[in-house]
């Protein structure tokens, strides 16, 4: 009966001193964790619960319930505003991820319609012929953009929400040149990920909205596309208010190749093989009376071979008749773009 007594003591002792054990640290963890989970619900930069008066009640709707246009899709819907979308997805967060990934941060701030972005490119001039391998300036005049903002683009990328001062979203600029493979208007999109030439201007420029990025290198012979992007300062594209609207960036064409100044060799033969062509024919005609046939290459920056006859027929006063327009072939191919090693495109942080 003693040692029965002793051990049932000893259960007990040991029991209580278990269960206070095993009681206290449990209510200490669920203690910390519910405190935690308080400081971080009751707000703070931390915080992981959606506040109520964030909810937007339009994600409860597909757009389909009052009526819809033909051929309007059905919207997504989520009572929670997808605060949840990228579960089981690759998350971007902070990464530039050529695979593809699910960025669940907000959208952000959104400006006024008066406030949208709006861009002019005026460096090089639309349609205009630059040299080939001389250096360029390329220039944009951009609206409603409080440039020079450009978070590290290698862990920040789309991480923080386009924000605004002064009603103006705060971001940057880009600048983007693809080669066209030598036609003003390509039959296909070109491809996306070929460049010849890429740059994020990171100031505010001249404080009046003008924007310039430097290519010391220039271009080879080519037709060439440049193209402004705008951007928030965590690089995603600028949001605007309203669908209809004027594009917040602009895109130009332009050549290159030649002596620049809008001539390419085709142009120079010409203009030389028919003013050298007509001067040779009037000035023969009127001091021989013969025929005099100006020949002249007139080969400009490319091999233009111009005929540029002009037939002197002297009658005494010596009218000179010339051919000016005769053969001018001047096809201004110069060495051209394809006997030129392949340009290697030059890569620039966003």
């Amino acid at each position: 009966m003693l040692l029965a007594a002793g051990v049932a003591q000893n259960n007990g002792q040991n029991n209580g001193q278990n269960n206070g054990q095993n009681n206290g640290q449990n209510n200490g963890q669920n203690n910390g964790q519910n405190n935690n989970n308080n400081n971080n619900n009751n707000g703070g930069n931390n915080a992981l619960a959606l506040n109520a008066d964030n909810v937007q009640q339009a994600s409860n709707s597909n757009g389909q319930e009052q009526g819809a246009e033909a051929g309007q899709a059905a919207s997504a819907t989520d009572a929670a505003n997808f605060i949840n979308f990228c579960t089981g997805k690759t998350k971007t967060d902070g990464l530039q991820i050529r695979e593809g990934s699910c960025n669940g941060i907000v959208m952000g701030d959104i400006p006024a319609a008066n406030r949208m972005v709006s861009a002019i490119i005026t460096s090089p001039e639309d349609g205009s012929t630059i040299q080939a391998n001389q250096a360029i300036t390329f220039s944009v005049k951009v609206a409603n953009l409080q440039a020079g903002s450009f978070t590290n683009p290698d862990v920040t990328y789309y991480s923080a929400p386009q924000a605004l001062n002064g009603g103006q979203i705060v971001g940057h600029t880009h600048i983007t040149v693809q080669d066209l493979g030598g036609q003003k208007q390509p039959g296909n999109a070109l491809n996306a990920e070929t460049f010849a030439f890429f740059k994020g201007i990171n100031d505010a420029g001249d404080g009046n909205g003008l924007l310039s990025a430097q290519l010391n290198e220039g271009l080879p012979d080519g037709i060439y596309r440049v193209c402004s992007m705008s951007s928030s300062s965590n690089h995603a594209p600028v949001i605007m208010p309203v669908a209809q609207r004027g594009a917040q960036d602009d895109c130009i064409r332009f050549t290159v190749g030649g002596n620049g100044q809008n001539n390419n060799g085709q142009n120079n033969g010409q203009n030389n093989g028919q003013n050298n062509g007509q001067n040779n024919g009037q000035n023969n005609g009127q001091n021989n009376g013969g025929q005099g046939q100006g020949q002249q290459g007139g080969q400009g920056q490319g091999q233009g071979q111009q005929g540029g006859q002009g037939q002197g027929q002297q009658g005494g006063q010596g009218q000179g008749q010339q051919g000016g327009q005769g053969a001018n072939r001047g096809r201004g191919r110069g060495r051209g773009r394809f006997n030129r090693p392949k340009f290697a495109a030059r890569d620039f942080i966003a």
